[in-house]
């Protein structure tokens, strides 16, 4: 069914995702047992994305927070998207649901920012806003887990275990919108952040747009959209419940400081 030993050169993206756009449901589904989730581990839904791409301000509310917030901010004020750009977090900072958030410094503050991400099925370069959707294999509950500091944000953000992705991949059919889903995150039990991917200033057309406007979009590159207001603080102990209107819901404990 799917094709688990490519040549070198590997072929840029993710192998398996490059596969699974033409792969028709019946193929799927045909000769398949059904295995209960409590009896498999969740790893990222996506295993090698050629990137993942971070949208740093993309809510205004948090625009806002950020700010007024001098451990965000660092000095600097935050305006517009279109200002700033995108950024790159290392494919070594990507989990999934099954694996731990691990703090990387015990004295500088690590917070947590929930998103809708992207996940490209088709080469995108170039692509209009009108045509971007077309681009899309499907979504997924982003983390884009944050060490605060005067550093580029895609280092700051590429920490080991400060990329997640999960529960599990929705494919673009089953989300006919995705600029109307409510997403929220609790730690321990206490929502820290709720609001509505309609808040987003740039929609996900518009990012795909945008992010083949610099480079090349390849199947398995992820888009994480941006995180709305709320974003704070999260240490050893503290148990993460992300929920996306759609998608489900990523649970996640962080772990100790590794040292």
């Amino acid at each position: 069914m799917l094709d688990l030993s490519p040549k070198w050169p590997l072929p840029p993206g993710d192998w398996v995702v490059s596969q699974l756009t033409s792969l028709k449901e019946s193929e799927v589904r045909s000769g398949q047992p059904l295995i209960p989730l409590s009896n498999v581990r969740l790893e990222s839904p996506v295993a090698n994305p050629g990137k993942i791409i971070g949208a740093p301000i993309n809510y205004k509310a948090h625009i806002d927070e950020a700010n007024a917030d001098r451990e965000i901010n660092q000095g600097k004020t935050y305006t517009s998207l279109d200002e700033y750009g995108l950024f790159l977090k290392a494919g070594s900072s990507l989990i999934g649901p099954s694996q731990t958030i691990h703090p990387r410094f015990a004295d500088r503050r690590t917070d947590h920012e929930v998103e809708l991400a992207v996940v490209i099925g088709k080469k995108a370069n170039r692509v209009s806003r009108q045509n971007a959707l077309a681009h899309v294999f499907g979504y997924t509950i982003g983390l884009d887990i944050t060490v605060r500091g005067k550093e580029f944000p895609g280092f700051r953000k590429s920490a080991d275990s400060y990329s997640v992705l999960g529960p599990w991949l929705v494919t673009a059919d089953e989300v006919p919108n995705p600029d109307a889903l409510e997403l929220s995150i609790s730690v321990n039990g206490q929502i820290k952040q709720k609001s509505n991917t309609r808040m987003m200033i740039f929609d996900v057309a518009r990012l795909i747009e945008y992010a083949s406007s610099f480079y090349t979009l390849y199947p398995g590159d992820v888009i994480m959209t941006g995180t709305p207001e709320g974003v704070g603080p999260i240490a050893p102990g503290d148990r993460l419940v992300a929920e996306i209107e759609r998608i489900g819901k990523l649970e996640m404990q962080v772990g100790e400081v590794l040292v």
